[in-house]
């Protein structure tokens, strides 16, 4: 809560930002050549998940929708822990992004692991079993677009810090937690992760595609919704196929 006292004041007086093309200079953190960082309010860490799921870094709707949760709260007088922890829960993974991983999720049989119904239900009346995150868990832009994850995060100074410092904290506070990283990109940071020992590999749970719309192709796929005589030549649809035959494996296996 150190980061989130620092921008408190910022945060509580925002105008709501609806569709903001861009976030307030005031919550720029760093200016990397171009990257730009931006704090948002994500440090929250649900320490009774049993499992976490990690995506690129907050996108600009997943951080607008953060700030505005967060200011609403502290307006309202809530405490800065109350106010972390109801940001999280509703712009995490929030967008059309959310349905992509809710189905892929119920499409491998989380929800019986978990004892639940749907996936949906991780973002209500369930949210206690999970925990949300990202490999950089400040919202990163590109010439001021999403990062998308290339460049490797790992081969940029500055990412590999925030990924050394604020993943590495929340995944050393999880420690008997399964760990799912959304799409390659990520897989590679939890596979570093594995070499130095930070993390068990049976606490990975990789391979499944990052529920971005812009991989909407990979996930149709995936779910079973598009053939693969139609798949473009973007897709790999045998590393896709074995890949979802691990994770059922791994899931099933954890549901026994």
């Amino acid at each position: 809560m150190i980061i989130f006292s620092c921008y408190a004041d910022i945060i509580r007086s925002l105008p709501y930002l609806g569709n903001a093309d861009h976030l307030p200079a005031s919550l720029l953190i760093a200016d990397s050549g171009n990257y730009q960082t931006f704090y948002a309010p994500f440090e929250h860490i649900n320490r009774e998940a049993r499992i976490t799921i990690c995506g690129i870094t907050p996108g600009l709707q997943q951080a607008r929708n953060a700030l505005n949760t967060a200011s609403n709260c502290l307006q309202k007088g809530m405490s800065y822990s109350e106010a972390l922890a109801q940001a999280k829960q509703t712009a995490s993974f929030s967008g059309p992004m959310r349905s992509n991983l809710v189905a892929m999720l119920n499409h491998l049989g989380l929800p019986a692991w978990l004892g639940i119904d749907d996936s949906m239900q991780l973002f209500d009346r369930h949210a206690h079993l999970v925990h949300y995150t990202s490999a950089l868990r400040n919202p990163v832009f590109v010439n001021g677009a999403n990062f998308s994850g290339t460049p490797a995060m790992l081969k940029q100074p500055a990412l590999r810090q925030q990924i050394e410092t604020s993943l590495v904290e929340e995944v050393k506070a999880l420690p008997n937690n399964l760990f799912l990283p959304l799409g390659p990109k990520v897989a590679e940071v939890f596979q570093m992760l594995v070499r130095h020992g930070i993390l068990d590999r049976a606490q990975v749970l990789d391979g499944m595609p990052h529920p971005s719309g812009a991989n909407a192709e990979r996930i149709a796929y995936f779910l079973g919704r598009k053939p693969r005589e139609a798949l473009s030549s973007k897709v790999n649809p045998d590393k896709l196929d074995q890949a979802q035959r691990d994770l059922r494996t791994k899931i099933a296996a954890l549901a026994c």
